[in-house]
C-alpha cells in the first residue's frame, strides 16, 4: 500500500536563514522539499537552491560506496572497496602516525553542514582521543566575531523578526537577496512601511540595486566610513548622551580619536563624496533623535580584508552613540550565534585529549602554507594525515595553487567524507560517502535568527552512505577506543546539543524539538535597552582593555588593506585593479555548483568590469579574459557594467575548479595573509591585472 508522510527537517547550509523544511516522502522517496509556513522566519519560502534539494540528494553523481585511490593524486581515479577495508586502512595509518607524532594528524572541516551532530561532535571526540592537531575554523566569521566580541560581547544582536519595524536600514557588506533571503523579505516590508534602505558595498549587487541609496566604497575601507560617521555624529551632537553615560565605556577617548576623521579625509580614503559621508551620518543620527529605530545589518563581506575585525568593531560602536539599542528594531545584527547555549564541551569532549601531550592549532585559512611546511620547532611536526569533512578546501581556501600543491603530496594521507567527487575529493586516498540532510538526524542553531531546530531523517541513506558521526564511530571502534561516549548514537548526540537547563532553552527539550521542528529561545525582545552587554565592563566598550592586552589598538582606528593603490602603490602599478569575489546567487560557497539546473542558471564563470577599465584594456562584453597577479591566474567571460565601481573587478564565486574551462577559480589569486584579529582570511584584499586572452 502506498504511503506519504511529511517529515520536519532543517536546511543545513551556511546561511543565516536556517530554514525549517517540510519533506514529503512517498514510499520511501523524498518527492518535495518545502519551507515550513508556520516557522516565523522561513514563512514557507525557500531560496532557489534549497527548493531543489531533492535534485542534490538524488543526483546521479552521488558518492554511494567507499573508494580508494588508484591513480595519481588529483586525477580522481578510484575503485570501490568495502566499508571494512576502508575503516581498517584509515585506522591502521592513523595508529602508525599517532604512535610517532599524533600532532601530524589534522582535521579540515567547516560549514558544509551547520549541524551540531554531523559537524564537530563524534569527529572531535575521535580526533581529541588521538591527540591530533586542532583546526582553527576561521574561514568565514572569525575576524568580525572577534571585533564584535571586543565591543559588545557575545554575538547577540537585533532580532531579525523586528526588521520590518525599522525606519532606517543600513545593509553593510552583504547581498541578502542572494544570501539572507528572509531578512530581505522583511526589509521589503519595512520599505513599504516608509523605511529608508541604504546599501554600503563596493559592488552594486542585486540588493544594492533595490535600495534607496548605494554607497560604493573602495574595498577594505569600511572602518574609515564608520569613523567618519562617528565624527559627524559627535560634531553635530546627534548623540544619546544618557545612553552613552550609562551604558558605554571610553567615550572621551573615542571623541578624541575620531576628531581626526573628518568627512573630507573619509571621502578620500573610501573613494566616495564628502556629501555621502555627511548625509549618511545625519540620516542615522537625526532619525535616532526623532525616536525612530535604525538597524545596521552587517554581513561578512565587511571583514574579508586586513582590517576586517576593526571594521566590524567600528560599525558595532554606532548604535550605542545614538541610543539605537533602546528600540526592538534598532541596533545591529552581525550574527545571532551567541544567543544559543550549546553544550560544546559535552559534544566535543576535549577532556579526551592526552593530558601530558603538547597541543597545536593550525589556521584553516593558511592551509596551503601549512601543508607545504616541512615541520620545525616553532611550527611543530609536518602534517602527515588530513581528514576532510564538511568542506572543499581545494576550491574554497585562499591561494589555491599552494593548497592543491599541498594536497598533491605523495606522503600525505588524505581521507575525504563527501556527497560528490569535488575538487578536494580528487586528492583523497580514501573517499567515503556521507549522507545528506535528508538521510540523517541533526540539531541546529542559527546565526540569523533565534530558533533551536531539529532535523529528522526523512529517507534511508542512499547506497552505502553513512552519517559523519557514524563514520567516526566506526573509526573509533577500529582504533580500539572503548569509552562509552564513542558508542552514542546520532540521536543521543542531538539530545546533548543544547543546554536545556538554561533559562533561554529550558522551555523545551530534544524530544519536543524533533516533534515540533523548532522552538524560539527566550531572550529579551530588546537585548541592550539597559546595557547588559557581555563585555568585561557590562558596557559597550569604545575603549577595550582586552584589545590592549592582545597588542591591538584599544580604540576604533583604520587599518588599510594589504593591497590597494593607497597602501601599496608599487604593487598597484603592476596590478591596478582591486578584486572581490562575493557568492553567486545560485551557489552557496562551493555547494550546489554541480547541480546542473543551478549551474545552467548561473552560466559560466564571469568577471564584471567597469566600462572605463574595459576600454583601457580593449575588452568587450563576452570576451574571455585572464585575471592574474603574482599568486596565480584564472579565466572568465567579461561582463561590462558599472555595477563594479571603476578600479574594481568582481568575480562571483565559488566555482568548482574542475567545472571551469581552465580548471581554476577566483582563489588562484587570493592571499593567505590574515586579518588584523581573529586570524581570518583576506579574500577581498587583493590587486590583479586583467587582459584579453
Amino acid at each position: 500500500m502506498s504511503s506519504t508522510t511529511i517529515v520536519r527537517a532543517v536546511c543545513p547550509h551556511d546561511c543565516p536563514d536556517t530554514c525549517a523544511l517540510l519533506v514529503t516522502v512517498k514510499d520511501g522517496v523524498a518527492t518535495e522539499v518545502k519551507g515550513d509556513p508556520t516557522h516565523p522566519t522561513t514563512g514557507g519560502v525557500l531560496c532557489t537552491k534549497v527548493a531543489r534539494y531533492t535534485e542534490r540528494t538524488y543526483h546521479p553523481d552521488r558518492l554511494l560506496y567507499p573508494q580508494k585511490r588508484v591513480g595519481k593524486k588529483g586525477e580522481g581515479q578510484f575503485e570501490r572497496i568495502s566499508w571494512e577495508e576502508a575503516i581498517r586502512a584509515i585506522a591502521a595509518r592513523l595508529k602508525e602516525i599517532a604512535a610517532r607524532e599524533p600532532l601530524a594528524i589534522l582535521p579540515y572541516s567547516y560549514a558544509g553542514t551547520m549541524g551540531l551532530v554531523q559537524g564537530e561532535s563524534m569527529s572531535a571526540r575521535v580526533l581529541n582521543k588521538l591527540g591530533a592537531s586542532f583546526l582553527d575554523r576561521t574561514i568565514c566569521a572569525s575576524a568580525g566575531g572577534r571585533g564584535y566580541q571586543y565591543t559588545l560581547g557575545d554575538r547577540i544582536g537585533t532580532d531579525v523578526e523586528q526588521t520590518q519595524n525599522a525606519r532606517l536600514i543600513i545593509i553593510w557588506g552583504g547581498n541578502p537577496i542572494a544570501s539572507n533571503l528572509h531578512f530581505w523579505t522583511r526589509v521589503q516590508e519595512a520599505k513599504r512601511n516608509g523605511a529608508r534602505i541604504i546599501a554600503i558595498d563596493p559592488y552594486r549587487s542585486l540588493t544594492a540595486e533595490k535600495c534607496h541609496q548605494h554607497i560604493a566604497i573602495s574595498p577594505g575601507t569600511d572602518s574609515a566610513l564608520a569613523l567618519g560617521m562617528m565624527h559627524v555624529l559627535i560634531r553635530d551632537d546627534l548623540l544619546d548622551h544618557d545612553y552613552i553615560e550609562r551604558y558605554t565605556l571610553g567615550f572621551a577617548a573615542l571623541r578624541e580619536r575620531v576628531a581626526e576623521w573628518t568627512p573630507e579625509r573619509v571621502a578620500k580614503t573610501c573613494g566616495i563624496s564628502v556629501e555621502e559621508v555627511v548625509e549618511l551620518s545625519r540620516a542615522y543620527g537625526e532619525g535616532a533623535q526623532r525616536g525612530e529605530p535604525s538597524l545596521i545589518r552587517m554581513n561578512y563581506g565587511v571583514q574579508r580584508s586586513h582590517g576586517g575585525g576593526m571594521a566590524v568593531r567600528n560599525i558595532a560602536c554606532l548604535p550605542a552613540l545614538v541610543g539605537a539599542w533602546r528600540h526592538a528594531a534598532g541596533g545591529v545584527l552581525l550574527s545571532a550565534s551567541g544567543s544559543f547555549v550549546k553544550n560544546t564541551a559535552l559534544l566535543e569532549r576535549l577532556d579526551l585529549f592526552p593530558q601530558q601531550q603538547a597541543r597545536r592549532t593550525i589556521n584553516m585559512s593558511d592551509i596551503g602554507n601549512s601543508l607545504l611546511h616541512p615541520g620545525s620547532l616553532e611550527f611543530g611536526p609536518k602534517i602527515e594525515a588530513l581528514i576532510v569533512y564538511n568542506s572543499n578546501p581545494v576550491a574554497i581556501a585562499p591561494e589555491s595553487a599552494k593548497v592543491a600543491q599541498g594536497f598533491a603530496r605523495d606522503d600525505l594521507f588524505t581521507v575525504v567524507l563527501e556527497h560528490f567527487q569535488t575538487d578536494t575529493a580528487d586528492y583523497a586516498d580514501i573517499l567515503l560517502p556521507a549522507t545528506t540532510q535528508l538521510e540523517h538526524v541533526d540539531a541546529h542553531a542559527s546565526y540569523g535568527h533565534r530558533y533551536m531546530m531539529a532535523n529528522n531523517a526523512a529517507i534511508a541513506p542512499m547506497g552505502e552512505a553513512k552519517s559523519n558521526a557514524e563514520i567516526f564511530r566506526l573509526l573509533a571502534k577500529e582504533l580500539g577506543f572503548t569509552d562509552a561516549c564513542f558508542s552514542e548514537s546520532d540521536d543521543a548526540l542531538g539530545a546533548q546539543a543544547f543546554n536545556y537547563e538554561h533559562e533561554r532553552s529550558a522551555h523545551t527539550n530534544w524530544r519536543a524539538l524533533k516533534e515540533q521542528g523548532w522552538s524560539k529561545l527566550r531572550l529579551p525582545e530588546i537585548p541592550f535597552a539597559q546595557g547588559g552587554f557581555t563585555t568585561p565592563s557590562g558596557k559597550c566598550e569604545f575603549y577595550s582593555e582586552q584589545m590592549l592586552a592582545a597588542g591591538l589598538d584599544p580604540l576604533p582606528t583604520y587599518i588599510p588593506p594589504y593591497e590597494s593603490p593607497a597602501s601599496n602603490p608599487e604593487l598597484a602599478a603592476k596590478y591596478p585593479l582591486a578584486m572581490i569575489s562575493p557568492p553567486a546567487r545560485n551557489f552557496l560557497n562551493s555547494t550546489f555548483v554541480n547541480v546542473q539546473s543551478l549551474r545552467d542558471t548561473e552560466g559560466e564563470p564571469h568577471l564584471d568590469l567597469h566600462p572605463q577599465d574595459a576600454a583601457q584594456r580593449q575588452i568587450q562584453a563576452g570576451d574571455m579574459v585572464r585575471i592574474f597577479n603574482d599568486r596565480g591566474s584564472f579565466v572568465a567571460k567579461a561582463r561590462i557594467t558599472d555595477k563594479a565601481r571603476q578600479g574594481l573587478v568582481v568575480g562571483l564565486s565559488i566555482w568548482w575548479k574542475k567545472l571551469a574551462s581552465d580548471h581554476k577559480n577566483a582563489n588562484e589569486v587570493t592571499s593567505q595573509r590574515l586579518t588584523d584579529m581573529g586570524g581570518g582570511p583576506t579574500f577581498y584584499d587583493l590587486l590583479v591585472q586583467v587582459e584579453k586572452t
